[in-house]
């Protein structure tokens, strides 16, 4: 980026076509896991558009705002490990994997993104020779020290030459939930590509626009997420290069996934009939079709103003909200919902974020047990995807006659017996 945090793109990132236009329009937000500790407080956070641009050539639906990667992902601090559930994940992903491609022990498993190594210590313990590539350089150097050799760096097409000449080509390449995040997308695919064995396959994981739309996963919108992918788009893209889908799987993941298999146009994996059918599916939803994400954003609207006019009257009455959740996702609807004054603190399971506070509007992020002692009145679940596991923890605070607020897929309102 040449030195500057913040780029405005005016073409599509996987075509480079020109003719985009606005689709879906999102009030700006920080960055949106840009949590910050009590001594920063005074440092302000700039916000950053968050709408979203169509490509009228190939159907991509992307962000054009850019923040620099390194800022986004060079002091990153999640490791995958502290989360049973995709650490479970990880292992059912390996064993899948290579029961689908039958790679031989000793072939070379390469992937993006590796974060602290989780997946490739699996196909670590199954044979495979394994390789991570991560920017966040405390974590990469904490996995190469476990045995899970890592490169602190962005893929690009030059790093793929230089592992090609180190380790020889890979037979898989995986990159889960970092495909959609990466502006130079093309570079990267350029270095796969590249890096290939003639019948390696290439594996992604990326949330899917059809979930996205048919759920209403709204929040899932962000700065990280650059790239909101279907089937079609993908196929068109990966054919620059010389590459082709040859099976698409629907996962549970971030509220709905795909996992999509890639090969090199040569190579003989046969093509599953399940590209097709998603692609047909794309095309009756009309995704490549403005109108879908203009009805998409009224539709985002009525459940914003109905959720507004509800807090409203709460504090009218000089009530007590408390948030709960805080993630990127949490971010984006703070800014949606208009609720950055509204709401009194947050709270959140994941002790990382204990006392610090939200992006932007420095709302205090407190333990969960802060609800028994801070006493609000309502809890407007932002992390509405788990609101049945909050509200069943939090059972106390509905027959002490809290009410619990779900704002998505549609407005709710949970209170004891009901």
């Amino acid at each position: 980026m040449s030195g500057q945090m913040v780029k405005q793109r005016d073409n599509c990132r996987l075509c480079e076509s020109k003719h985009v236009e606005s689709a879906f329009i999102m009030q700006p937000t920080p960055i949106g896991d840009a949590y910050v500790t009590q001594e920063n407080l005074s440092e302000k956070q700039k916000s950053y558009p968050l709408t979203l641009f169509l490509c009228h050539q190939c159907g991509h639906l992307q962000l054009p705002t850019v923040i620099d990667p390194y800022v986004l992902f060079g002091q990153y601090i999640y490791e995958t490990s502290t989360s049973p559930g995709l650490v479970k994940h990880f292992n059912d992903y390996a064993d899948h994997v290579l029961d689908k491609i039958k790679c031989p022990i000793n072939s070379f498993v390469v992937e993006i993104g590796s974060n602290d190594g989780s997946l490739l210590h699996f196909f670590k313990t199954r044979g495979m020779r394994v390789l991570g590539i991560d920017p966040a350089q405390k974590i990469a150097e904490k996995a190469t020290k476990k045995g899970l050799e890592t490169l602190p760096a962005f893929f690009d097409f030059t790093l793929s030459t230089e592992i090609l000449k180190t380790y020889g080509h890979a037979d898989i390449i995986t990159a889960n939930n970092v495909f959609a995040h990466s502006d130079t997308i093309r570079d990267m695919t350029k270095g796969i590509q590249h890096l290939l064995s003639p019948e390696g396959v290439f594996i992604f994981e990326v949330s899917y626009l059809v979930d996205i739309l048919d759920k209403k996963l709204f929040d899932t919108i962000y700065h990280e997420h650059l790239s909101y992918h279907h089937v079609s788009s993908l196929e068109y893209f990966l054919n620059l290069y010389e590459m082709t889908l040859f099976d698409v799987e629907r996962i549970p993941s971030k509220g709905g996934s795909i996992r999509c298999y890639a090969k090199l146009m040569s190579a003989k994996h046969t093509i599953s009939p399940v590209v097709k059918d998603l692609m047909a599916l794309e095309k009756k939803m009309q995704l490549t079709d403005i109108q879908t994400y203009k009805k998409a954003e009224k539709d985002f609207q009525l459940i914003t103003n109905k959720t507004i006019d509800f807090i409203h009257n709460i504090k009218s009455q000089h009530g007590k909200i408390a948030g709960y959740g805080a993630s990127p996702t949490v971010t984006t609807l703070l800014y949606q919902l208009e609720l950055n004054h509204s709401i009194d603190f947050l709270v959140d399971d994941n002790p990382i974020k204990y006392f610090r506070y939200s992006p932007g509007c420095h709302l205090a992020v407190l333990p969960p047990d802060s609800i028994y002692t801070e006493k609000p009145n309502y809890i407007i679940i932002l992390a509405w995807q788990y609101a049945n596991m909050i509200i069943q923890k939090h059972q106390k605070f509905l027959s002490d006659n809290g009410c619990f607020i779900i704002p998505l897929p549609e407005f709710k309102i949970v209170k004891n017996g009901f």
